[in-house]
C-alpha cells in the first residue's frame, strides 16, 4: 500500500469506448481508488479515424460507469489537441500520470501529451506496456516508440519477453515486470446449466472456448485444423468461436466448410458485450488461445476469475501465466499438438485437476500486485 494518497491521471482508452483496453483502465482506476487515491481517466473523443479501424463499431451501447471521473478529450490524430490536453494535465499537477502503451500509432499523442504535463516539474510518467514491439509490425513503428520512451519515467511490463523487448529502446530507466492481472469485471461465476442457458446453447454438449477479436496472430486456423481431427467426434464437444472478425471472415468460413466442422462450431462473431462474457466462459470446460505471437493476453485473465483451464501456445509470455499440466496445457503452435491435448483433457478427464490448478494459481494476480508495482517505481522516481 502507498502510505502517501495520489493524485493520478490515466491517460488511455475508457468509456465510451469499449474492448480490453477500457476494462483494464477502469479496473485500474477502480483500484487505485479503493486505495484511498484521487483518479481522472482521459480518454479519446477520436481514438481511431474509422477507415483504420477493423471492427464494426468502437463504441460501448451502455450506460457511462458512475463511480469514475471521465474525461473525453483526446484526438489521437490532431497535434493541436494533444498539446491542450498536455497543458490541461500540467495544470492539474497530479502526481502520476500513467499510459497504456499497446501500438506505435499512439505513441506521437501520447508522448507530445506526456512531454507538456511533465513541464509543472512535479508529474511522473509511468507507461503499462502491452507491446513495445507490435504483433503486426509497420515501417516507422521503431522512430515512433523511440519518441514515446523517451517520455516516459518507468515502465511496468506484464511479460517477461516485453521487459525484454524495452531494453531495445531504452536501458537504463526502471522497468519491472508484473503480470497483467485478474479481469474481474465481468460479473460473478455462473453455474453451468445457467450459463448455457443464457447462452442458449445445448445442454446435452460440452464446449471449448476461443474468445476474443479475430486476427491472423490469434490462430484460429490453428484450432479449427485441431478441431477438425477424428478423434474428437467421440466427445459430445463443440467449438465456441465467440468475438468479433478484425478482419476478412471468408477464409475462416472457407476452413470450416473444407474441413466439415459446420455442426461442430458455434459462431458467435459479433462483439461480446461485458454483461455476456461471464456466460460464455461459465459454458466452457476450457478456454483455448492457439496463438502464433503473443506477449501476454487479457484473456488468460478472465480465465482465471472464471477459474477456467487453458489451452495456449508457447509464444510470447504466455507459458509464465499458465504453467503446463497444471492450469492447462502449453503447447507449441501446431494443429497435431493442439489436437494432442484436446485428446488428452477429454480422455484423461483433466477438467476437475485442471479447475484445482487454476484457483492455486490466481492469487498470482490480484490487483493489489499491480498498483504496488506502481508504487515501487513511483518511489524510484524521488
Amino acid at each position: 500500500m502507498m502510505n502517501k494518497k495520489l493524485h493520478i491521471v490515466i491517460l488511455g482508452t475508457s468509456f465510451p469506448f469499449r474492448g480490453g483496453l477500457a476494462a483494464y483502465n477502469e479496473r485500474l482506476a477502480r483500484q487505485f481508488q479503493a486505495e484511498g487515491h484521487t483518479v481522472s481517466i482521459y480518454t479519446f473523443s477520436l481514438q481511431y479515424p474509422g477507415f483504420l479501424f477493423p471492427g464494426k463499431s468502437q463504441y460501448a451501447d451502455w450506460a457511462a460507469p458512475a463511480d469514475l471521473d471521465i474525461h473525453v478529450k483526446v484526438n489521437s490524430v490532431n497535434p493541436l489537441n494533444w498539446m491542450k490536453v498536455g497543458r490541461e494535465i500540467k495544470k492539474l499537477n497530479p502526481d502520476l500520470l500513467i499510459i497504456k502503451y499497446w501500438l506505435p500509432f499512439m505513441a506521437p499523442c501520447f508522448g507530445t501529451i506526456a512531454r507538456i504535463a511533465k513541464r509543472n516539474h512535479k508529474t511522473k510518467v509511468i507507461t503499462i506496456v502491452d507491446n513495445i514491439i507490435p504483433h503486426e509490425k509497420r515501417i516507422g513503428d521503431n522512430l515512433l516508440t523511440n519518441y514515446f520512451v523517451k517520455s516516459v519515467d518507468a515502465f511496468v511490463a506484464m511479460s517477461k519477453s516485453v521487459l525484454n523487448d524495452i531494453a531495445f529502446f531504452d536501458k537504463n530507466k526502471a522497468k519491472i515486470f508484473c503480470p497483467h492481472p485478474l479481469f474481474d469485471n465481468f460479473g460473478e461465476i455462473l453455474e453451468r446449466e445457467v450459463a448455457l442457458e443464457k447462452a442458449k446453447l445445448d445442454k446435452s454438449f460440452n464446449y471449448l472456448l476461443f474468445f476474443g477479436f479475430i486476427r491472423a496472430y490469434k490462430g484460429l486456423d490453428l484450432i479449427l485444423k485441431a478441431f477438425a481431427d477424428s478423434r474428437l467426434r467421440k466427445y459430445p464437444v463443440k467449438l465456441i468461436i465467440a468475438g468479433e472478425f478484425y478482419e476478412d471472415a471468408k477464409p475462416y468460413q472457407d476452413l470450416i466448410e473444407e474441413l466439415q466442422l459446420k455442426e461442430h462450431i458455434i459462431l458467435r462473431t459479433d462483439f461480446i458485450p461485458d454483461n455476456e462474457v461471464g456466460q460464455y466462459f461459465c459454458s466452457a470446460d476450457m478456454v483455448v488461445q492457439p496463438y502464433k505471437n503473443a506477449t501476454q493476453s487479457g484473456v488468460t485473465q478472465i480465465c482465471y476469475h472464471f477459474n477456467k483451464p487453458m489451452l495456449v501456445t508457447n509464444v510470447g509470455g504466455l507459458s509464465e501465466i499458465v504453467p503446463h499440466n497444471v492450469a492447462g496445457y502449453v503447447v507449441e503452435p501446431q494443429p497435431q499438438e493442439i489436437a494432442d491435448s484436446l485428446v488428452d483433457f477429454y480422455e484423461n478427464n483433466k477438467k476437475a485437476q485442471f479447475t484445482q490448478g487454476v484457483i492455486g494459481e490466481k492469487p498470482k494476480y490480484q490487483w493489489d500486485r499491480m498498483t504496488a508495482t506502481i508504487y515501487e517505481l513511483f518511489n524510484l522516481q524521488k
